[in-house]
């Protein structure tokens, strides 16, 4: 296949800088757009970010110029970095102007016709974007908050199997997902803050909306009650959560244990490049997982699960750990643009 043109808004931000270094060497992609504020139009990329990624910049993206905001971008795809404040307004007007827009902000991802998606989850999901109508060929579809999305894969096996009827969770949260500065040394050395705003409002409704059903074109969210403490803890990358969950069918440990280890993607043959080999990866070593040594399996994209044991309240506990910047950021988006090639939903605009 031939490569699509992407184009990365929000391009000097800590998600639009992820989203350059996962496109780096990508077979179906090639960065041909860089976009930010103002304040970095018309400089060359390696002069208007304050880079933060371990590895150099792509040499091939570093002597690019910046380009301000425009409704006639040259590519064929847009890969949003965004804000929520500045995507509420930017991501319609390229949707209008005939770009499908893979989103990581928050601005439409509770909107009826707009997916929210992580393809081993919802692929079908996709189906909403035929509800859109953008008066032309442009789109959204978003991937979830980063802590709903280790959260969501570990509930959908036992979702399937058992039935879910409620779920507790508390997150520790990587200082990553609050961005660049984020969050001051003075709050994060030596200290947890229990509070990350408006964080615990998406575990509650968005994993409800991932697992959802579609009949009649219109999706049907469930209506699994979630209960979510989210805090924000000194680790750099990888958001853990101790999760808790009521079942609707009495299971042994060993059932809840091969629901997780047993899993199977439902896009395993389409070959994604950024899919991992598994999407969740089981220890069974009880101090695992932990995010400094298990974050980056499988790229950054697997999921881990580990202490699975009965729950004293509900039915039972367990951790899961995921990537916040990549499995639970840029690389899900990625994912999801190479789903939607492989689903015919995204090609060359000139085609």
């Amino acid at each position: 296949m031939s490569m699509l043109r992407a184009g990365i808004v929000g391009a000097t931000g800590a998600v639009g800088q992820k989203f350059i270094e996962l496109l780096r060497g990508h077979p179906w992609f090639k960065i041909t757009a860089l976009v930010a504020s103002d304040r970095s139009v018309g400089r060359k990329y390696r002069d208007a970010v304050n880079w933060i990624g371990a590895a150099e910049i792509p040499a091939s993206v570093a002597s690019m110029e910046v380009s301000s905001f425009s409704n006639d971008l040259p590519c064929d795809v847009v890969f949003s970095g965004l804000h929520a404040s500045v995507a509420d307004h930017a991501e319609p007007k390229l949707a209008k102007a005939g770009y499908p827009v893979i989103s990581n902000a928050k601005s439409f991802r509770m909107h009826p016709d707009v997916p929210l998606l992580i393809p081993e989850i919802n692929p079908d999901h996709t189906f909403l974007i035929k509800n859109q109508d953008w008066q032309s060929a442009g789109y959204i579809v978003t991937n979830p908050n980063c802590s709903t999305v280790g959260l969501t894969c570990a509930l959908k096996p036992l979702h399937d199997r058992f039935g879910l009827e409620a779920v507790q969770v508390t997150t520790m949260q990587a200082l990553s997902g609050a961005g660049y500065p984020g969050v001051s040394s003075l709050d994060a050395l030596a200290n947890v803050v229990p509070f990350i705003g408006g964080e615990e409002d998406k575990l509650v409704h968005e994993p409800n909306k991932l697992l959802g059903t579609i009949t009649g074109g219109t999706l049907h969210p469930q209506s699994i009650r979630i209960s979510a403490q989210c805090n924000r803890v000194p680790v750099l990358e990888g958001h853990l959560e101790c999760i808790s969950v009521k079942l609707s069918t009495s299971v042994s440990r060993g059932e809840v244990h091969d629901a997780f280890e047993s899993f199977v993607s439902p896009i395993k043959d389409l070959c994604l490049p950024t899919e991992p080999e598994k999407l969740l990866h089981v220890f069974e070593d009880e101090r695992f997982p932990q995010p400094r040594r298990h974050s980056d399996l499988g790229g950054g994209m697997t999921v881990s699960i580990g202490r699975i044991r009965p729950c004293e309240v509900l039915d039972y506990k367990f951790v899961a750990l995921s990537h916040n910047t990549i499995r639970g950021a840029a690389g899900g988006a990625v994912l999801n643009a190479e789903l939607l090639i492989k689903q015919g939903l995204l090609k060359a605009r000139d085609a």
